[in-house]
């Protein structure tokens, strides 16, 4: 069934011309099949047609063509999948057939493991939301970093790196450090995911001399690989946005004294104050998609203030439309990431997205 999905997909697109207006069409049908399912179970049917999709030999929606450089590293659009979607990297190329400019896959830790019990995701659906509290669910580094050599995708590709659940927080760098030397060779670029807020005492990292060790540790490392494979790699550090504004400036003047290469902004939310009284809404863990938009953006603006242009921010957290990815580029977002929303909009939020956003100083 999903093979005939796609191939629905990918012969009405064509026959459209590849309009934006064809796959939101598409998709409002294909969507009320997924959301029939539980949204693991959608999930886990998803990254398996996509799998399937990445070995057809024609594309299935074209890559729009909108460059910009940052760091270092060329971009055929400032679009990127968000950490979470393909945690082992198994469906890389089908995800690159959506037109996405970059793919970032993870978050992988050294040892596999299966995460926090199930049910463990939870629409609101009123709200276009999320809940998740899925732990790190993963096979493991080595099972990533296989499948990242068997893709075929020529866009940028990041991997996103955590730590494992029975890793004691104080020895978290140890964790970071045996992924980051596993993945460097095959990633563009390498996050460093210390604000998800489903595993115990991750988001402690984030502050003073805690988040002064892991960088320092970090970069040491980086510096190795990178004499190592004679290629710079750059290091990028992801945030939550329930930061206050002193904690946020705290890790901006981090981000610069350790030279970190960029910023995610940001993970998940705890608040609630967007979906009070929804259903779902009183389930633990963190809230993506539509109710994120606008303290994500806030995380975006307060943060560029802080940063001044020493490093860019990828801008992260509730885009569902031109409208809510355009306010981050112009709160000082270089790049943008997309997970909830392509699951309420579909791919032709990428496309929108991909063709229509306007960079600053381009």
């Amino acid at each position: 069934f999903s093979i005939e999905i796609i191939s629905l997909f990918s012969t009405y697109t064509r026959e459209r011309d590849n309009t934006t207006d064809g796959l939101i069409f598409m998709y409002s049908l294909v969507r009320k099949f997924i959301f029939s399912m539980q949204p693991e179970s959608a999930h886990e049917f998803t990254i398996k047609a996509l799998k399937m999709a990445g070995k057809l030999p024609f594309p299935i929606f074209p890559t729009p063509d909108n460059p910009v450089e940052v760091m270092g590293l060329k971009f055929k659009n400032p679009i990127g999948l968000a950490a979470g979607a393909d945690k082992n990297g198994e469906a890389i190329d089908g995800f690159g057939k959506l037109g996405f400019g970059f793919i970032e896959v993870g978050t992988v830790t050294p040892l596999a493991q299966d995460g926090n019990p199930k049910p463990r995701q939870f629409r609101i659906l009123e709200a276009e939301g999320i809940i998740n509290r899925n732990g790190f669910n993963n096979l493991g580094v080595d099972v990533l970093v296989e499948n990242v050599k068997r893709a075929k995708y020529d866009g940028i590709l990041g991997i996103n790196i955590g730590k494992n659940a029975v890793t004691p927080i104080e020895n978290a760098l140890d964790d970071y450090q045996i992924c980051l030397r596993k993945v460097y060779e095959y990633a563009d670029y390498i996050t460093v995911n210390i604000s998800s807020p489903n595993t115990k005492n991750l988001r402690s990292l984030q502050y003073g001399e805690a988040l002064d060790e892991l960088l320092s540790g970090l970069k040491a490392e980086q510096a190795r690989l990178s004499q190592k494979f004679q290629q710079y790699k750059p290091l990028v550090l992801k945030i939550a946005p329930d930061l206050t504004e002193e904690e946020i400036a705290s890790v901006a003047d981090s981000l610069i004294r350790h030279r970190i290469d960029g910023v995610i902004a940001g993970n998940t939310t705890l608040s609630r104050e967007t979906v009070a009284g929804l259903i779902n809404a009183e389930q633990v863990g963190g809230l993506s998609g539509k109710p994120l938009n606008a303290l994500s953006t806030k995380l975006i603006m307060r943060l560029a203030k802080e940063l001044n242009g020493a490093l860019p921010i990828i801008g992260s957290g509730g885009i569902h439309s031109l409208a809510s990815g355009q306010e981050k580029i112009d709160a000082g977002a270089k790049l943008l990431q997309v997970y909830s929303g392509l699951i309420y909009e579909g791919p032709g939020l990428i496309q929108t997205l991909a063709k229509h956003i306007r960079l600053k100083n381009q």
